[in-house]
């Protein structure tokens, strides 16, 4: 199988919450849209310091994970991301890969979004079609 990239949009979701507290405009919503490597072997989602300071991220902690390349490190971990692929959305903590040159759309965001990877086509799609289902079990 080839590599998946997928279009999302990244919110700040402190902002978010602000916004719909009336303490911000919606138009204040820290938010970039990128395209990121679709990876069902990374757990969360995984972005670059440029893209944790547009959107206004504080850092919560640290914690260890390893790399594809087998490598375990210590990673900032940031306060929650909204992740928003077309109608769906998902929020997440994110780690930060430094000097990284891609954004890493992992497991926990995918299954939040209830989305998984078409192998034959390559790309993104409902677990259960185009309506959004969630399991509460």
């Amino acid at each position: 199988m080839g590599m998946v990239h997928a279009e999302i949009t990244l919110k700040n979701a402190i902002d978010m919450g602000n916004a719909r507290r009336g303490m911000i405009k919606d138009s204040e919503v820290r938010q970039t849209t990128v395209t990121a490597v679709v990876d069902t072997g990374a757990g969360t989602l995984v972005i670059n310091e440029a893209i944790r300071q547009k959107l206004g991220l504080e850092i919560q902690g640290t914690r260890r994970a390893t790399l594809a390349d087998g490598a375990a490190h210590d990673y900032e971990v940031t306060e929650p991301v909204s992740v928003h692929w077309k109608n769906r959305d998902s929020s997440c903590n994110a780690f930060v890969l430094p000097d990284s040159n891609k954004v890493l759309l992992g497991a926990i965001p995918l299954e939040g979004m209830d989305l998984i990877v078409n192998p034959v086509k390559q790309e993104l799609v409902g677990a259960h079609g185009d309506e959004i289902v969630t399991y509460l079990y």
